[in-house]
C-alpha cells in the first residue's frame, strides 16, 4: 500500500444458517482476494457469518468483541490487511432485539471502529414483507475511522438510501464509503447500482459495496453483484453471480485532485440549508 493508493476487494458470498461453513468461504475468499489480487483492504458483505433464515439469527448472535471478530482480527493480523467484517448478528444468544453490526480492523488486528446499522428494512417488496426492526435495534452513531492512509465511512444496506447519513460522513473526510448489503433481487435489479454510483458522484468518493448473492434458505432471492465505484461514478470492478470479489486500486491522489477541481462539497451552501 502506497502513501495514498490502496487496492480494494469486495467480497461475495452467499451465506447459509452454518456459521462454521460461512467462515470458511469467508476466509477463503479473503485469501484469493490478498494473495491473488494484491488487496490490501478487504470488505465483507451484510451478515456474513449467518444468513436467510431469521428464525436462527437469535441463536447465532455474539458479543462484539466476541468468537467472529476475534476470527477476523487473527485474518487481519496474520494477512496484513485492513478487514471490514461486513456486518454481524451482536447481542447475547436469545436477545430479544439483536444488533446488525460492522467492524473494522487494523493489520495489527486492532478493532478500530464499530458501526451499528441505522437504518432498518421495513418495508413490502412485491408479495413480502420485511421488518427487520422486529428482531434489531438501531444503531445511534454515525462512525467514521481513519484507517488505510484514508478516511472510511461504514455504512450497511438499506443506509445506501438514505444520503444524509453519506454526506455527514463526507464532511467528515470520509474518502471511501463502505456498503456492504444483501440487497433483495427485486430492488437491487434497479437500485442497487444507481444508488452506489449517486452516492460516489454526490459526495465525491469511492464506494466499496460487498454483496450476498443467490437464493437464501427461506426462499429470498439476493441480489449480488459486487462492485467498486470511482467518485465519477465510473463502475471500476463487479463481481459476477458467484462467489468471488470485485478487486480495484483506489487512488487517493486522483480524488484530491478531482475535488479541487470540481468543488462541489465545498461549494455547498449550509446556511440557505433547513429542516423542516
Amino acid at each position: 500500500m502506497s502513501e495514498r493508493r490502496v487496492v480494494a476487494a469486495a467480497v461475495q458470498m452467499s451465506s447459509t444458517v452454518d456459521k462454521q461453513e460461512n467462515l470458511r468461504t469467508a476466509e477463503r475468499l479473503i485469501r484469493a482476494a490478498v494473495l491473488e489480487g494484491g488487496a490490501e483492504l478487504v470488505a465483507l458483505p451484510e451478515l456474513w457469518s449467518c444468513h436467510g433464515l431469521e428464525s436462527v439469527y437469535r441463536e447465532n448472535a455474539e458479543p462484539v468483541p466476541g468468537p467472529t471478530t476475534e476470527f477476523l482480527s487473527r485474518l487481519a493480523r496474520g494477512l496484513r490487511i485492513y478487514l471490514l467484517g461486513g456486518s454481524i448478528l451482536e447481542g447475547e444468544p436469545g436477545a430479544e432485539r439483536l444488533h446488525n453490526t460492522s467492524t473494522l480492523f487494523a493489520p495489527s488486528g486492532e478493532l478500530v471502529a464499530i458501526y451499528r446499522k441505522i437504518h432498518l428494512f421495513d418495508v413490502k417488496v412485491g408479495d413480502r414483507e420485511y421488518l427487520e426492526s422486529a428482531g434489531m435495534a438501531p444503531g445511534r452513531e454515525i462512525v467514521a475511522a481513519k484507517a488505510a492512509g484514508t478516511v472510511l465511512g461504514l455504512t450497511v444496506c438499506y443506509d445506501l438510501r438514505f444520503p444524509e447519513l453519506y454526506r455527514i460522513l463526507a464532511l467528515r473526510g470520509a474518502e471511501v464509503l463502505l456498503v456492504p448489503a444483501a440487497f433483495t433481487l427485486q430492488t437491487g435489479k434497479d437500485h442497487w447500482e444507481l444508488l452506489l454510483r449517486a452516492r460516489a458522484v454526490e459526495n465525491q468518493a469511492y464506494v466499496v459495496a460487498p454483496a450476498q448473492w443467490g437464493r437464501k434458505q427461506d426462499g429470498r432471492w439476493t441480489y449480488g453483484r459486487s462492485m467498486i465505484v470511482d467518485p465519477w461514478g465510473t463502475v471500476l470492478s463487479t463481481c459476477p453471480d458467484r462467489d468471488g470479489y470485485a478487486l480495484a486500486t483506489l487512488d487517493f491522489e486522483y480524488l484530491e485532485r478531482f475535488r479541487r477541481e470540481f468543488p462541489a462539497l465545498a461549494n455547498r451552501r449550509p446556511e440557505t440549508y433547513a429542516w423542516e
